[in-house]
Order: structure tokens, then sequence, then C-alpha cells
């Protein structure tokens, strides 16, 4: 990787932010993100913006009642099913494009115009494994278990990266595309006894057809090795609670890393009262400890730092505004401080 292809530290966010007013939230993630804007998602809007939500609207069988979604598998629905690989087999992103109604800080992101200060400009979709076990079915069993299902939902997710890559270059050449898996965390367990190929597969169809970079977030503790097994670009994770478990994968991050992979690095917290008070300084003890961590299995920190980006955990959906905006800074302070101590640029 060149050095002018290194993310050098350089700071942005998850996803999600509490505004319910699109301009706000822009506008707050370009003046805080200036290298790596992302468009916002915006659950407190609107109910259609809620990371679920958000990508149902091109699928067959979804129904609602206004506080979850769930897709119903019933005779009809395979007829549904067949205008949906219809518009798939098309190879045309437009027919999955997101729009107003369920991505407003998306299209108020796009109308920003060409963003010719940023290095780069990052997107989101909501992971298949996730989505497929969070939505489920009449019989509340989750959908991601229907072998069809599956399929359209790993082809849904594709399709709308694909929207956004090619929507998000009008803004920035260098794209990223992040695939949001947090409950990736239930794979293995007794909830979600899933076949390890099977979710590989399903990750790496949406990340292989996607033409920019891609990120793989997950915000809780997992089995590291499944999406470092995959052709993803950058290992997002929650820094400030489970660092010690992704440093349990040496050998599979020493390949990562080796062939060019990046690391996110959540280390400011975006959940409870950490979220409130935490400084620039505490984060950067978090992150020295996360550091060391790696550094005791062999890995050298110039080299980690060079690849590396700096995040909160997760997604501020969940915060005010006003503690949304403390973790913003935060992460941008500590992100400068890295960059100027280090030499990064």
């Amino acid at each position: 990787m060149s050095q002018s292809a290194r993310p050098n530290c350089r700071a942005t966010g998850i996803g999600s932010t509490p505004h319910k007013d699109a301009a706000a939230a822009v506008a707050l993630i370009l003046e805080t993100f200036e290298d790596i804007p992302f468009w916002p998602q915006l659950p407190r809007r609107d109910f259609w913006e809620n990371m679920y939500a958000q990508f149902s609207e091109y699928l067959p069988g979804i129904v609602t009642d206004g506080e979850k979604i769930t897709v119903q598998l019933s005779d009809g629905w395979l007829d549904a099913a067949e205008p949906f690989y219809a518009a798939f087999l098309e190879e045309e992103p437009e027919r999955f494009a997101l729009t107003a109604k369920y991505a407003a800080g998306f299209h108020r992101f796009a109308a920003a115009g060409p963003l010719d200060g940023a290095w780069a400009v990052k997107g989101q979709v909501t992971g298949p494994i996730s989505f497929g076990l969070q939505v489920t079915d009449q019989e509340r069993r989750p959908s991601l278990y229907d072998d069809m299902m599956r399929d359209m939902i790993v082809k849904n997710a594709l399709r709308h990266g694909q929207w956004q890559e090619r929507e998000l270059r009008k803004l920035c050449p260098r794209t990223i595309m992040f695939v949001d898996e947090p409950f990736l965390s239930m794979v293995g367990s007794a909830y979600a006894s899933l076949p390890r190929e099977q979710v590989i597969d399903a990750l790496e169809e949406v990340l292989s057809g996607l033409e920019g970079w891609t990120g793989a977030h997950c915000c809780a503790n997992t089995d590291w090795s499944l999406l470092l097994g995959t052709s993803v670009n950058i290992l997002s994770f929650d820094a400030y609670e489970y660092a010690e478990t992704v440093a349990l994968y040496p050998e599979e991050l020493r390949g990562f890393l080796g062939r060019g992979g990046m690391l996110a690095w959540g280390v400011v917290p975006s959940s409870g009262d950490a979220a409130a008070t935490i400084t620039a300084q505490e984060a950067r003890e978090v992150l020295e400890r996360a550091l060391a961590l790696f550094e005791g299995k062999g890995f050298e920190r110039p080299e980690l730092l060079a690849q590396s980006l700096v995040t909160p955990a997760c997604g501020t959906g969940t915060l005010s505004v006003a503690v949304a905006e403390h973790v913003f800074r935060v992460t941008r302070e500590l992100s400068d401080r890295l960059r100027e101590e280090y030499r990064l640029y």
C-alpha cells in the first residue's frame, strides 16, 4: 500500500446520528470529519431510517407495524420474489436506490456537491447476517434461515452498496463502503447456529461485488477470523471494549495487514456515561492499551498506525445530539494528535 493510500489515523464515524434534521447532521459531519465524511443514518427522524427498515424497501414480503419489520414468507411471497430477481439481473444499481423516505441523510449529504478536500467518502449498508437474524418471518424465525430469503437479503445489500458507491464517487473518487454487522456476535451461539462457510459466503458476495474499499463493522465480540477470512479491506471494531479479543487472532491479522488491510479502532465509547465524559487523553490511553496488546503479538506500532483509522466505537444514534457532538469532537481531536505526533501525513 502506497503512503498516499494509507489512512494514517484519519478519523471518521460509523453511521447513525441522533439528529432529526438531516441538514444539521450533515453539517456536523462535514465540519468534523472533512477527511473522511460519511452520510448519516437518522433513526430518530423516522422509523424508516432504522438500520433494518432502511434497506428493506425492495425486498418482497416486508411488513411493518411502525415499530419493527418482519417478512411474510406466505404463498404469495414467491410471486413477489420474481420481480426482485428480475431487477437484480438487470445489473442496474439504480433499481435499488435509497429514496429520501428511507435515507434523508444520504440525499442531503449527496447534495453537498463534490467534496474537493476529502481523502475518501464513506457509506454503509446493513450486513446480510445481521439483517437476516433480526428480521424474522411470521413464525418469528430469523429470515436468514430461509434459503431464498437469505439469497435475496445478500443480493439486496450488494446492489444497495453498488448504488451508493456510484453516487458517492460523484463526491470523491475514493469510496469506503462499510457492511455493518452488529449481530455477527450471535453466530455460533444457540440463537444463530449457522455454518461458518455460509456466513463467509454471504459476506463475500457483498464485499467482492463492490469496487472501492470495503469495511466490516462489528461493535460486539465475535469470531474475528470470520471477517478476516473475507476480502474486506477495513476491520472496524469496538476497541474500547473488545481490542483484547481481536488481538487473539495474530496470524489472521498478520495476513490481513500484510495484504494492505486496515484497522478502524473504535476507541471513543458511543454509549453509557463514558460517551458524555471521555476526553481525548482518555481515548488515547484506551488506544495505547490496545496497541500494546498488538505489539505483544509482534506487530510494529508505526505500521499499525499507518494502516489505521480512528472512530467512535459504534454509531451515535442512541445518544443526545450534544453527547454525539462530544464523541465526534473527541474522535477528531485524538486523530489530530496522533497524526501530528507520529507525522502521519
